[in-house]
């Protein structure tokens, strides 16, 4: 029998889910892929236009396209400005250990544009040639509550073609990165 421990966010109290505007979970576990060929795609954020249309504007920290703990990266998504986002959580994936990475970002202004969030990966290998992949955001402000009431949600499906995008990538996959659940539920991408 599996263990059935696995590994969860950590949230800085201040996000815990259900106590903000808006939260997103997907998640993906799949096999004949290792954690560590994950992870050398999503530290890196050179490579996730790569698999990743609803991202642009990417600016790496000035200590390389790695993401590291304390590194401030910018980019922008779902149609927001420029997210400038330092780096609260990164460490690579270990046998039986998971990676993590988490940044946090805000938008100031007035009430209707000011927005924080905060987004949270876990990536581990599992039983059996698996791995794990989960990404949770959890965001505050008017900007998050009206994403949230957006139906489909674009968020979750944003996520969802981020988490599909990592896999086809990582496995050598030949498609359209264009192509997705944003695109099927006919919203635009980036």
């Amino acid at each position: 029998m599996s263990n059935p421990t696995q590994s969860a966010i950590i949230w800085p109290s201040a996000f815990l889910p259900g106590t903000t505007d808006n939260f997103v979970t997907n998640e993906v576990i799949v096999s004949g892929l290792t954690a560590p060929q994950i992870w050398a795609l999503l530290s890196d954020v050179s490579k996730w236009s790569t698999y990743y249309a609803n991202v642009a504007q990417i600016t790496p920290p000035s200590s390389g396209p790695h993401l590291r703990k304390g590194d401030v990266f910018s980019f922008s998504t779902f149609g927001l400005p420029v997210l400038t986002c330092p780096v609260e959580e990164c460490f690579g994936p270990e046998k039986g250990k998971a990676g993590r990475i988490a940044w946090s970002a805000k938008l100031d202004g007035g009430e209707d544009e000011k927005v924080e969030v905060y987004h949270a990966w876990l990536v581990e290998d599992l039983e059996g040639g698996r791995v794990r992949i989960l990404t949770q955001e959890s965001q505050k402000g008017k900007p998050a509550k009206d994403l949230a009431g957006v139906k489909p949600n674009k968020m979750l499906l944003g996520h969802q073609d981020w988490l599909d995008g990592l896999v086809k990538k990582a496995r050598g996959d030949v498609w359209d990165v264009k192509e997705g659940n944003l695109k099927a539920a006919g919203m635009d991408a980036y």
